[in-house]
């Protein structure tokens, strides 16, 4: 059975998505990065770089969500493109999710609502590439179901884990920008894996409050700097 290390937040709640959509029994085990869980030595044995989420596979272990999902669909063979032209399209739109929607959305949710010293350029830096990156994805999904067309894939989980949190990075209007975003994110919402994805909400207790303590395991590089 796969072991699966995970929070609520969007990298380890796509990874859910996809466990679910494929059926694979997991073991899901909860790590409180707000009380510093993800830096005990027995976890970043897993993962060095102390990050959620990751798995371990029989003698596999993977870390990095986008990384877990491209395992997870080579091991099952469901949810990839067939033909080279779309797979490469997958390969660009996964990794505009890894390296574009998800650190850009994660910064601006920092600025915005966690940094102590505000920060006005870094906020309004972080907010304006989350909005542009949006922007590109929710003109990608106008005339298309999903991000590769009309198939269904490991990108449209990517995309979902970050999506269910666009009113909290950019506000509780952004959707009015984004109605495509919107529309895919719903769909998404409706599927079975989707509704047991989430309800991972009710199996552990995490820690809701962004109290010093949690600062000084969430931001320790600010913290140790200081």
């Amino acid at each position: 059975m796969i072991r699966f290390f995970y929070n609520l937040s969007p990298n380890p709640m796509k990874v859910a998505l996809c466990l679910e959509e494929m059926g694979l029994p997991y073991e899901p085990v909860p790590v409180d990065t707000r009380k510093g869980e993800q830096f005990d030595p027995a976890y970043t044995a897993v993962n060095p770089n102390g990050k959620v989420p990751a798995i371990v596979d029989g003698d596999v272990t993977v870390f990095d969500s986008n990384a877990i999902l491209m395992y997870l669909a080579g091991k099952t063979g469901r949810f990839l493109p067939e033909g080279e032209p779309v797979r490469g399209e997958m390969l660009s739109w996964l990794m505009f999710v890894a390296t574009g929607i998800g650190p850009f959305s994660g910064q601006c949710v920092h600025f915005r609502h966690f940094a102590q010293d505000g920060g006005a350029y870094a906020t309004e830096r972080y907010t304006f590439e989350a909005r542009r990156h949006w922007g590109i994805l929710d003109q990608r999904l106008a005339d298309r179901t999903y991000v590769l067309g009309d198939t269904y894939t490991i990108v449209d989980m990517a995309v979902w884990g970050w999506a269910r949190m666009v009113p909290f990075i950019l506000g509780e209007g952004a959707f009015g920008d984004l109605p495509n975003v919107k529309r895919h994110l719903d769909a998404l919402n409706a599927r079975p894996a989707a509704q047991a994805a989430e309800a991972l909400k009710g199996r552990h207790a995490f820690k809701a409050e962004m109290d010093d303590e949690a600062r000084s395991f969430m931001f320790r590089a600010v913290n140790s700097a200081a």
